[in-house]
């Protein structure tokens, strides 16, 4: 271990409705969807159209500005669907499982006999390319840029987020190869980060070729921006590589076994999930393979965690970096006297508003009611608590909505993405869009960069 980092910044949301450690379902997929709105920065190119038939690793779509990075079919089948917004956007590309499995049988060289340049190339011509993400701005890496290291979190504190241990339990032989593959592309270091407080007895300890950090704290100290921000912090200029965890066992899956495999177990949980657990799909799962899962009730279905995922209803599909499907009660209601009940002992405060902090272990059952409207953006201190970084985040805001591109660039634009400042907007005191104004700087300095 090289070293140990406690933040004490965060917070930890108690919410009801975790997924117990048991897998209850390996779902052999009707219909899957890659989204090419999972991947920002990217332009796609169709490579195929409605009926063609396809394998797991067949091209779907490229990148117009580089269409050596392509996205991949995760399932043997059909084009069952082309799906487009406004002015013909492309939103989704929909394929029929046959039930096969068949892949596209990539040759692969050993990962040994490979360098950076090889190394990329294998990776672009086999579809796992989109694995890698780039920071600044949480794009696909560009392939022909040098990270100057690659960052993995192998702990996961979001809010029900899936037990890394438990979850990919099964594919330490993968990731350990994906490992390997990944530190072809960096001369500084694949990097991993486990949490402190069962560091030596985690089985990731065991990995070999990484720089290993332990990280204690409440969320979000599992987010890889976070660990970033205290390892190795981002300057202009400078890119890193992060990749999830479940998608290192992807690219370790490749060298292993020649093929395009994004099988994940996932958790579903929410205090409105139907026996919260874990369950095996691939990526892009429709939301119908898991109905069992929802109830009938008038629920919010969330493809990630509760503070920064994508509210995908029970038509949609997961999205190519989550491995966890939220399930909230939709808050269509009034209260009487609403903030200003001292009574609400079944309502959570981060502020300790309520008197129902007192009772430490309790868990709520929480919904999707924001408990009044948006207000005047108030200056206060709030932001700062809940966000470990050493950024100014009122500051970088206000900078984002001003679209001053020098004082962004100052407060640290280049060091978050959205799910890093998810629970600034959430203890908001003013319920603004938080994570929209960063997005709205992010894409601001993409365009002008």
């Amino acid at each position: 271990m090289s070293d140990q980092i406690r933040l004490k910044k965060g917070l930890d949301l108690p919410i009801a409705g975790a997924a117990l450690c048991e897998v209850t379902k390996r779902v052999a997929p009707g219909l899957v969807a890659v989204k090419p709105t999972d991947f920002r920065g990217m332009v796609p190119r169709l490579l195929v159209k409605e009926g063609d038939s396809v394998k797991a690793g067949t091209p779907l779509f490229a990148d117009k500005k580089n269409p050596a990075v392509v996205f991949c079919s995760p399932v043997s089948g059909a084009v069952d669907a082309i799906v487009r917004g406004d002015k013909r956007k492309l939103l989704e590309v929909r394929v029929k499982a046959d039930g096969k499995n068949e892949a596209v049988a990539f040759d692969v060289p050993k990962i040994s006999s490979l360098g950076k340049a090889e190394m990329t190339e294998v990776l672009l011509r086999c579809g796992v390319w989109p694995c890698l993400r780039q920071r600044p701005f949480g794009v696909v890496a560009d392939p022909a840029a040098t990270p100057k290291a690659i960052f993995i979190s192998g702990m996961n504190t979001a809010p029900l987020g899936a037990d890394p241990e438990f979850a990919l339990k099964d594919d330490y032989a993968a990731i350990q190869a994906g490992v390997e593959a990944l530190g072809k592309l960096t001369g500084g270091g694949v990097h991993l980060s486990l949490p402190a407080k069962n560091f030596a007895a985690n089985e990731l300890h065991k990995l070999t070729g990484v720089v290993f950090h332990a990280f204690e704290g409440p969320h979000p100290a599992g987010n890889v921006g976070v660990q970033i921000n205290h390892i190795s912090p981002i300057n202009k200029g400078e890119v890193v590589w992060t990749v999830d965890l479940h998608l290192v066992a992807v690219i370790g899956r490749l060298f292993l076994k020649g093929v395009y495999d994004t099988r994940r177990v996932i958790a579903v949980a929410g205090p409105a999930a139907v026996k919260p657990s874990y369950v095996e799909v691939p990526a892009g799962v429709s939301m119908q393979d898991l109905a069992e899962y929802f109830g009938e009730g008038d629920v919010r279905i969330v493809s990630g965690d509760v503070l920064s995922g994508e509210a995908i209803g029970r038509e949609g599909f997961l999205g190519f970096y989550h491995n966890q499907v939220s399930v909230l009660k939709e808050g269509h209601y009034y209260e009487m006297f609403g903030w200003a009940n001292p009574f609400r002992g079944k309502k959570f405060s981060a502020s300790r508003a309520y008197p129902a902090f007192l009772r430490c272990k309790k868990k709520y059952e929480m919904d999707t009611n924001e408990n009044g409207g948006e207000r005047p953006f108030l200056m206060n201190d709030v932001y700062g608590k809940v966000l470990p970084m050493d950024i100014y985040p009122l500051y970088l805001f206000k900078a984002c909505l001003a679209g001053d591109i020098e004082k962004m660039e100052n407060l640290g634009i280049y060091e978050v993405i959205e799910e890093d400042v998810a629970l600034c907007e959430y203890v908001c005191p003013s319920k603004v869009e938080i994570q929209n104004i960063i997005r709205q700087g992010i894409d601001l300095m993409m365009k002008e960069m």
